[in-house]
């Protein structure tokens, strides 16, 4: 008996790493439902190569298609690939109709971590981290999360890992776009390059795995081969490593707590991969990361408005509106601006998120 897979996002840099494994393993698991935002034809093509009995497109169909995929009844996982606030809904549909949600999209937990993990316990859905640090959290500790101590997440600094913060404000669009290591879309590579990326896995961490602040860190990993660290009670390490592919970390949440052999995958030769370095965060040339730390400490509705006034930010430097460095004062600007209250309520979450898109919307105009 295959397994029914739907992808939100499959047009998408994971949407289509997620389809390659699939296909690689056709006597586990079956595509039953796509969804795009805006990539019609592509999104079309999928579907019939793989024979979903359902896909939709945000931009032709409404944003109602995630959760109509995300609650298909053959789908037993639903890989939620999608990036930004507008897969949230999506999330919490699929838990409450107990899912195992792949997740990717990282707005989810960031936006409203209270409210996915009482969906998943309301719906009896599960969480699988896709993202590559969470897969490698995850895969360590199995077994022994109750002596976890402390979780260090690793980045790769990105294009500006070495550069003086003065150039780093006025980074180009093309310079921000020239990821070292990982290739990915727009808006999550300029993440990566502002470490805002790092910050929202810093607080989907601390949901997932239900650490406080303190106990995660993060170090800048310029060969991007050691996806994370696990620091246990009595001082012991251990790290997940692997080349940067999705791929591993896509095939973990879809067969976790099993591991099932799989040829796509490249394997790790320590000699022809060189020397592992580490590095600490530079707050000065990154201040993103620490405004979404921060953030996320601050807890409530914050991580909400830290997201959103980053979509925002990220979008108007894409579009040339503003700086590269104009990114993260645009988001100290609003979270300086909102009062934080308790993210009780997907309402309360939701007029945060449209408060915060609309302060650094002005704050954009030309």
């Amino acid at each position: 008996m295959t397994v029914g897979v739907a992808i939100l996002g499959s047009t998408g840099s994971i949407g289509t790493c997620a389809l390659r494994v699939l296909e690689r393993h056709p006597d586990r698991f079956r595509v039953v439902a796509l969804t795009s935002h805006t990539s019609v034809d592509t999104l079309a093509r999928q579907a019939a190569a793989v024979g979903a009995p359902f896909h939709g497109s945000v931009t032709a169909d409404g944003p109602d298609c995630l959760v109509e995929a995300a609650t298909h009844p053959e789908a037993d996982i639903v890989i939620n690939a999608v990036v930004g606030a507008v897969g949230l809904e999506a999330t919490l549909a699929a838990l409450e109709a107990g899912k195992r949600v792949a997740l990717a999209n990282k707005e989810s937990l960031v936006m409203a971590g209270e409210l996915v993990l009482r969906a998943a316990a309301r719906g009896g859905g599960e969480i699988l981290p896709i993202d590559s640090e969470h897969s490698a959290v995850l895969q360590c500790i199995s077994g022994h999360r109750a002596a976890v101590a402390r979780l260090i997440l690793t980045a790769s600094g990105g294009p500006f890992r070495d550069w003086p913060a003065d150039r780093v404000r006025g980074a180009t669009v093309a310079e921000a776009l020239r990821h070292p290591t990982w290739r990915m879309g727009r808006k999550i590579t300029v993440d990566s390059a502002t470490l805002a990326n790092k910050a929202l896995e810093v607080i989907e961490a601390h949901f997932l795995f239900g650490l406080a602040y303190d106990a995660i860190d993060a170090v800048v990993h310029p060969q991007s081969i050691v996806h994370g660290f696990v620091e246990f009670v009595d001082g012991s390490i251990l790290a997940q490593m692997g080349y940067p592919s999705m791929e591993l970390p896509i095939l973990y949440a879809l067969t976790h707590p099993d591991r099932v052999p799989d040829s796509g995958v490249r394997r790790y030769d320590p000699v022809a991969a060189g020397a592992l370095t580490f590095e600490p965060v530079r707050p000065e040339a990154f201040p993103t990361f620490a405004l979404g730390v921060a953030a996320g400490r601050a807890g409530g509705t914050a991580p909400a408005v830290f997201n959103a006034a980053n979509e925002v930010a990220v979008a108007a430097f894409l579009t040339g509106r503003i700086t590269f460095g104009r990114i993260p004062e645009l988001i100290d600007r609003a979270l300086s601006a909102h009062a934080t209250e308790r993210a009780e309520s997907l309402d309360a979450v939701t007029l945060a998120d449209r408060w915060a898109r609309a302060h650094t919307e002005a704050a954009t105009a030309p």
